[in-house]
C-alpha cells in the first residue's frame, strides 16, 4: 500500500508539471482512498478486484494527457502529448485525484479485510512492518535509478499474488496495459530516471554536441562549450568582472548541473572548484556529454549532495561562491504562488555562504528572475552583507530576465556600474522558506483546491453509504490522524533543513517515523502503560521541547551531535503520540472503522500543512498540540476505561 502510494506520487509528478507545486495532492487522494477502503471493509462490494483496472485507467490517463512546459512566452506555454494543448487543470487534476482515490480504496479495503482477522494492535503492528518494507523497497529502487516499468512490474506481481484464485482476464489485461504504458515511458534512449526526476536529454540536430535537458517536463539546462556560452549566455561570465582572477584559489559552485559553470570557472583561472550537484544523473550526463570535459579536470571535485547541506558541513573557505541556476522551477508559469520549500535561497543559507568566503571573497547568484523574485534575493543579500549588491540584468525571457547578483564580503562589488536599487522585500527564512510567495498568505489557488478536496472527500464518503454516525465514537482518532500527519510533515521539513533535501534523507525520515511507530506498538503490547492523561502530558511536554529549541541552534552543531539531537527532538513526540494511539486503538469495537476514521483525519492534517505558508513551520507544533488536545477532549469517555 505504501509502496504504491509513493510510486504514484513520484510518477504523476514526473508526467504533470502542475503537480510540482501541489506536492501533497496525490498523498491526500491516497489517504482518502485508504480511509474509504477501511470504512467499506464489511461491504459486499469488492473494490480490490477493480484496483488493477483503476490502476490501468490512471496510468493510461496520465500517460495520454501529460503536461510539460514548452515555452515561457505566447499563449501555449504548456504542452500535452503529440504537441497538442494539455487538458485544462480543472479537468486533469480532479480525474487524477479520483482515480488515485479509487485505486487505493480497493487496496485499503483488502488490507482492512485482513485487519479484522487479528486483534486491533496486532494488525496495526503488521501494517507498520509492511509499511517499513514498502519504504525500504522504494528507497532501494530510487538508489538503483530504476524506471517506472520496474515499479509497475513489482506492483503487478503483488496484485497477482493477492488475487491469485479469483483473478480474471480483465485484471490480467489491466495489469499488462499498465506495465506496457510504463514501459513506453521508461526505455526511451532520451529518458533517464534519477532519484529525483524524469530526465529527458536531447542533442538537437544541427548543433555542435549541445545537450538539452528537461527535468519532470521543465526545461532545466543546456550543456554548451565555453566558446558558445560567450556568444549565447554571456551572463555566466559576469561574476568574474568583479574578482581578481589571480586569487581564484578555491571556487564553490552550487547547482553545477552538466558542468557549464565549472567549465567557465576553469577558463577564468580557478585553481580548484568544488562542484555541488544534487542529481547524480544530471552530473553523469555532464561528465559524458559536456564537450569541455570539466568534470574530468583534476582541478574539480564533484559533490553529489544538497547545496545547503554542503554549506553546513564543509569547513573550506572560498574566494568565489556561485549559486548557479539552482532552481529550474522558477521557470514554471504561475510560479508566483509556488508552494516550494527552498532552504538554499533563504536568508540563513546566504549567511552560511558568507561564513565560507575567504578574506576578500565574492558571492554571486544568477538565474532567470521575475522582478519580484529579483528584489527578494537582492534584499536578502543586502540584509546579509549590509550593502546593495551589483545587479547585472541580461536578456529577457518572457516576463523574466537574466540577472546576476554579486556582492563582496566587506564592500560593494568592485567595478559595478549597476548597483541594485529595487524594492526592499523581506527575505525567505528557514522557518518560512517560500521565496516565491509575495507575502505570508495562502494564495487563492490553494484555497480553491483545499475547499474542493474537503468537499469532494465528504461527498465520496457519503456516496459509499457509510453513515457518519459509525465514526462518531472515533472522532478522537480522527484528530490523532490529523495531528500525526502534521507532525510527520514538520519532521520531514526539519530534517531536510538539517541534513539536505535529498531522496535519501526523506526516505530515512519516513523510515524513522515508521520505526518509532513500531517501537511504540511493541511497547504498548508488552508494557503496562501509564494513564492516558499522563501520556498526553508527556506528549505536550515533548512538543513544547521541540518548539522551544530553535533550529539555528541545531545547525551550529557538528554532524554527529546534530543527528543525535535532531533525532531525539523529532522522534520523541512521534513515539509518545503512538503510545497514545496504541492505548486507544487496542480495545476499539471496530478496528477497520476506527482506522478508517484515523486515515480520514490525516486528510485534514495534510490540508492544515498549508498553514505554514502563513505561520511558518515552527508554529505547526502549536497546531499539533491543539489537535492532540482536541483528541483528548473528544476521547475522554473512552479514556476513562483505558
Amino acid at each position: 500500500m505504501l509502496f504504491l502510494e509513493l510510486t504514484l506520487i513520484r510518477w504523476t509528478a514526473a508526467e504533470n508539471v502542475r503537480l510540482a507545486y501541489i506536492t501533497n495532492f496525490v498523498l491526500i487522494a491516497s489517504f482518502l482512498g485508504i480511509g474509504l477502503g477501511f470504512l467499506l471493509a464489511d461491504s459486499r462490494r469488492d473494490l480490490f478486484r477493480w484496483s488493477p483496472i483503476g490502476l490501468a485507467g490512471l496510468v493510461a490517463f496520465v500517460y495520454v494527457f501529460p503536461v510539460k512546459l514548452l515555452t515561457l512566452s505566447g499563449p501555449h506555454e504548456l504542452q500535452g502529448r503529440f504537441g497538442i494543448a494539455p487538458l485544462p487543470q480543472k479537468v486533469s487534476l480532479p480525474v487524477i485525484f479520483l482515480l488515485v482515490t479509487f485505486v487505493l480504496a480497493g487496496v485499503g479495503q483488502e488490507t482492512a479485510r485482513t485487519f479484522v482477522q487479528f486483534r486491533a494492535l496486532d494488525a496495526y503492528r503488521m501494517d507498520i512492518l509492511g509499511s517499513i518494507a514498502g519504504i525500504v523497497i522504494f528507497t532501494l529502487l530510487s538508489f538503483l535509478e530504476t524506471a517506472p516499468m520496474i515499479w509497475g512490474v513489482l506492483a503487478a506481481i503483488v496484485f497477482i499474488v493477492l488475487l491469485r484464485s479469483t483473478i480474471s482476464w480483465k485484471q490480467w489485461a489491466a495489469l499488462v496495459v499498465a506495465v506496457a504504458l510504463l514501459g513506453l515511458d521508461s526505455f526511451s534512449s532520451m529518458t533517464y530516471w534519477s532519484p529525483y526526476y524524469k530526465i529527458t536529454a536531447v542533442q538537437p540536430p544541427g548543433t555542435r554536441g549541445e545537450l538539452v535537458i528537461s527535468a519532470n517536463g521543465i526545461p532545466h539546462q543546456t550543456a554548451y562549450t565555453v566558446a558558445t556560452l560567450h556568444k549565447v549566455e554571456a551572463f555566466y561570465f559576469f561574476p568574474y568582472r568583479h574578482v581578481n582572477r589571480s586569487t581564484l584559489d578555491n571556487v564553490l559552485i552550487i547547482g553545477a548541473g552538466t558542468g557549464n559553470d565549472v567549465a567557465v570557472a576553469l577558463s577564468e583561472g580557478a585553481k580548484h572548484v568544488d562542484a555541488v550537484e544534487i542529481d547524480p544523473v544530471i552530473a553523469s550526463l555532464g561528465r559524458k556529454y559536456n564537450l569541455d570535459r570539466p568534470y574530468q579536470s583534476r582541478r574539480v571535485t564533484l559533490h553529489n549532495t544538497d547545496g545547503r547541506a554542503f554549506l553546513e558541513q564543509t569547513t573550506s573557505k572560498y574566494n568565489l561562491i556561485l549559486f548557479a541556476l539552482p532552481d529550474s522551477l522558477t521557470l514554471l508559469p504561475g510560479a508566483s504562488y509556488l508552494r516550494l520549500e527552498n532552504f538554499l535561497l533563504d536568508e540563513q543559507s546566504m549567511q552560511a555562504a558568507r561564513q565560507h568566503l575567504a578574506p576578500g571573497g565574492t558571492f554571486s547568484m544568477y538565474n532567470y528572475y521575475e522582478a519580484s523574485l529579483l528584489d527578494r534575493y537582492a534584499s536578502t543579500l543586502k540584509a546579509v552583507y549590509g550593502f546593495d549588491p551589483c545587479a547585472e540584468v541580461g536578456a529577457p525571457l518572457a516576463n523574466r530576465r537574466q540577472a546576476v547578483l554579486t556582492v563582496d564580503l566587506n564592500r560593494a562589488a568592485p567595478g559595478c556600474a549597476t548597483p541594485w536599487h529595487g524594492k526592499t522585500t523581506s527575505p525567505a527564512t528557514d522557518d518560512h522558506p517560500f521565496p516565491y510567495l509575495a507575502s505570508s498568505t495562502i494564495p487563492s489557488f490553494y484555497w480553491w483546491m483545499i475547499g474542493l478536496i474537503l468537499a469532494g472527500s465528504l461527498v465520496l464518503i457519503r456516496a459509499t453509504g457509510v453513515p457518519f454516525r459509525r465514526m462518531s465514537s472515533y472522532i478522537d482518532l480522527a484528530w490523532m490522524g490529523a495531528s500525526f500527519t502534521l507532525l510527520e510533515t514538520k519532521n520531514v521539513v526539519q530534517f531536510a533543513l538539517l541534513f539536505g533535501t535529498t531522496w535519501l534523507v526523506n526516505s530515512l525520515v519516513f523510515a524513522g517515523v515508521l520505526v518509532s511507530v513500531y517501537a511504540a506498538v511493541e511497547t504498548a503490547r508488552h508494557v503496562r502503560l501509564p494513564k492516558p492523561i499522563v501520556l498526553y502530558g508527556a506528549l505536550l511536554a515533548a512538543l513544547a521541547t521541540a518548539w522551544a529549541i530553535p533550529q539555528d541552534d541545531l545547525l551550529k552543531l557538528s554532524f554527529a551531535p546534530r543527528f543525535v539531537a535532531a533525532t531525539a527532538i523529532a522522534f520523541a513526540p512521534v513515539f509518545i503520540a503512538n503510545l497514545v494511539f496504541a492505548q486507544r486503538f487496542r480495545n476499539v469495537g471496530s478496528s477497520t472503522t476506527a482506522f478508517g476514521a484515523n486515515l480520514l483525519g490525516a486528510i485534514f492534517g495534510a490540508v492544515l500543512e498549508y498553514l505554514a505558508l502563513i505561520t511558518g513551520y515552527r508554529f505547526l507544533l502549536v497546531v499539533v498540540a491543539a489537535l492532540y488536545a482536541l483528541a483528548f477532549l473528544f476521547g475522554r469517555r473512552q479514556l476513562a476505561t483505558a
